[in-house]
């Protein structure tokens, strides 16, 4: 039998830290590449504040401009707040809100400038605002792994919030290597205990990795049951917490190379991804 896996291929992820402002035409050039590619969903933009992610304020714009008469794959957009998941809610072509949820107090006030309390409020209005628009939200779990701030951490964490988000009607968690911090065995021990924990939970993995590592992340994750995997093509973007400047995302090329040589079934049409790959080649040295 053949295992399906989903990628999860995030240009959003890839363009949002970049400063010089990329021209939405040149962003709708590169998602619709990757449309084309086969790919289960696409992380193509987020409904957050301008000033704190001035490279995704065309969003909508970007989304308008899409033709998607021709893709399988689904569309996800980040929301930092109530305000963006009703931005993101009136738009009928995205299926996923993803909201990142950190279990660092240090990190969930950089990143959504809240409380790990407020947060949780505030994810719960998501989930209410998706369920009453037809949508699904993914929470990511950021600082799944640890964290360098000297905030709590430990695997009985972790699952202490799965138990939690599950409470509240979270069904997709995606657990986030936020600064590349995990371990093959930190990585295999979280999911080989929470997905048969959890059998209604899809689990995700958002794995930042430095380009010696990526295999031995993917492989603990793989083998331990996770079948749900955030790429952005040769690993652009990532944290910009991290502090180590080869830490990026995992590079979507190197995953589907591992999934080929385990005969599992990404959907990914290689040829069609050749030239996605190169699309991003010349977009991401143009503007880096």
């Amino acid at each position: 039998m053949i295992e399906k896996v989903k990628v999860i291929e995030c240009p959003r992820d890839a363009m949002q830290g970049i400063k010089p402002f990329i021209p939405t035409n040149e962003k709708v050039k590169y998602i619709q590449a990757l449309l084309g590619c086969g790919f289960d969903t696409i992380d193509f933009g987020s409904f957050v504040s301008p000033k704190a992610i001035p490279q995704m304020v065309d969003t909508a714009e970007v989304l308008s401009k899409l033709d998607l008469s021709k893709t399988k794959s689904k569309l996800l957009s980040i929301v930092a707040n109530v305000r963006g998941a009703q931005d993101a809610s009136e738009h009928p072509e995205i299926q996923y809100l993803g909201y990142p949820f950190s279990i660092s107090e240090n990190f969930q006030m950089r990143n959504t400038h809240k409380t790990i309390d407020q947060s949780v409020e505030t994810l719960q209005e998501i989930l209410n605002i998706a369920d009453a628009s037809g949508k699904e939200v993914v929470t990511y779990i950021s600082m799944g792994f640890g964290n360098p701030y000297g905030d709590p951490w430990d695997v009985d964490i972790v699952g202490e919030w799965t138990e939690k988000l599950s409470g509240m009607g979270a069904k997709i968690l995606s657990l986030s290597d936020t600064v590349g911090t995990s371990t093959p065995d930190v990585i295999q021990y979280l999911f080989s205990e929470l997905i048969p924990r959890y059998p209604d939970i899809e689990f995700g993995a958002h794995l930042h990795t430095t380009p010696a590592k990526w295999h031995e992340k993917v492989n603990a994750a793989y083998k331990s049951g996770c079948r749900r995997f955030d790429g952005a093509v040769q690993g652009f973007g990532g944290c910009p917490m991290a502090k180590d400047e080869l830490t990026g995302n995992m590079p979507t090329e190197k995953m589907l190379s591992y999934f080929t040589a385990e005969k599992a079934d990404a959907g990914v049409n290689w040829m069609v991804f050749e030239a996605a790959y190169n699309k991003a080649t010349e977009l991401f040295l143009k503007y880096h």
